[in-house]
């Protein structure tokens, strides 16, 4: 009798371990695939898309047109994992059996219980989301003028919100738009818990941008128009964006395996496993452990896209009854945009790992990544096609 083997989600971590799976299994298994949106999103590139909606045309694949013939897609989202059943419900009250699942439908943006966050703020998670923050800046723009320019509030200096802050800048430079953009961080710093260096190259960068950068205090609550920050400062805005935190999907908490209880991110072994041998998860839906280390992988694109190979690998032993791959997290660097410049951080280059560099040379390495990515999962033309916007 076949395995049925389904896969929960499809941002890197699920769409890479499709196509790694399909690759490994030849047809010796059966594989549904299950998503609430029906593409693939490079999402850390969708920023762009607050800039110009055109690019989502760059960085979003039919998940039909991704998938093998024999694969089967369900646009649908999940709802409940009864790990006792072995069944899936879906949204719409059908059901799905699996032999072996994969979670990996990502994870939701944490608001953190403060006030009036999760109501008013916009948030940076889906092509949707993209979309809805250009249309909102665009809206404010429009109905502001040079004496009185729309506020624009970015919550959170990581990765996201340095990116966000950047393209928004773009945009207003690009049609001279009335824009103030207000860079909100709790921490003391850019890019928090990050070396010093490449902290203060993005904050140069972002200075250059025009981006008011303000840290060292919390947003502690929200209303339709104010941002309260710290105890004193009060920061009216016309468009909130939230992009400050994530944690596990509605659905994780239903399924009966060993998870963080605040955030229901599932818990892995190194080798996806988890408490229950037909679950395995990866991605920012799981805490995978890494041996020797305190702290689980990071919940990157760059991670995600690594585990997704070994986790199609590892799927396919189980279904063989072999011995599974185990898999450590490999640092290959970070690389940021802010507008068209972009720095890159302990990259590896022509065999080197060069500590932090910007200009031209980040700028290049920055798309070549986003180019690889595309030409793994759709091919050389859809990379050539996407370079020049990413």
């Amino acid at each position: 009798m076949t395995d049925d083997i389904v896969v929960l989600g499809s941002g890197y971590a699920g769409t890479g371990a499709v196509k790694r799976l399909e690759r490994e299994l030849d047809g010796e298994a059966d594989i549904t695939w299950i998503s609430d949106v029906d593409h693939h999103l490079v999402l850390h590139e969708s920023h762009r898309v607050i800039r110009n909606p055109d690019v989502r045309d760059n960085i979003t694949f039919d998940c039909e047109e991704l998938k093998a013939p024999s694969t089967r897609f369900v646009n649908a989202r999940v709802e409940s994992l009864d790990t006792d059943e072995r069944v899936i419900e879906l949204g719409d009250g059908s059901t799905v059996d699996y032999d072996y699942v994969l979670v990996a439908f990502g994870s939701r943006t944490a608001f953190f219980g403060i006030d009036g966050l999760e109501e008013h703020s916009l948030t940076l998670k889906s092509l949707q989301d993209a979309l809805d923050v250009h249309e909102a800046v665009k809206d404010a723009a429009a109905e502001a003028t040079k004496e009185d320019p729309a506020q624009v509030v970015v919550g959170g200096a990581g990765l996201s919100g340095i990116q966000s802050a950047g393209e928004i800048a773009e945009f207003r430079d690009r049609h001279r738009a009335p824009i103030d953009i207000h860079l909100v961080e709790g921490l003391d710093s850019v890019f928090p818990n990050n070396d010093p260096v490449v902290q203060a190259k993005l904050r140069k960068l972002l200075e250059a941008a025009d981006i008011e950068i303000m840290t060292g205090e919390f947003i502690g609550e929200v209303d339709e128009e104010t941002v309260y920050i710290g105890e004193e400062t009060e920061l009216d805005y016309d468009v909130l964006l939230w992009t400050g935190g994530i944690t596990g999907q509605e659905a994780a908490a239903t399924a009966e395996v060993e998870q963080d209880e605040r955030s229901h991110r599932i818990n892995a072994e190194h080798d996806f496993t988890t408490s229950d041998d037909r679950v395995f998860a990866i991605g920012d839906a799981a805490l995978i452990d890494q041996p020797g280390e305190e702290m689980p992988a990071p919940p990157t694109a760059q991670a995600a896209w690594q585990a997704a190979d070994v986790a199609g690998v590892n799927l396919a032993r189980a279904v063989r009854g072999q011995p599974l791959e185990t898999w450590t997290h490999e640092d290959k660097g970070t690389l940021i945009s802010v507008g068209d410049d972009a720095v890159a951080h302990d990259v590896i280059f022509v065999g080197d790992v060069v500590e932090t560099f910007g200009g031209p040379a980040a700028e290049l390495l920055k798309k070549a990544v986003a180019a690889r990515w595309i030409n793994d999962v759709a091919g050389l033309g859809a990379a050539a096609k996407a370079f020049p916007d990413m």
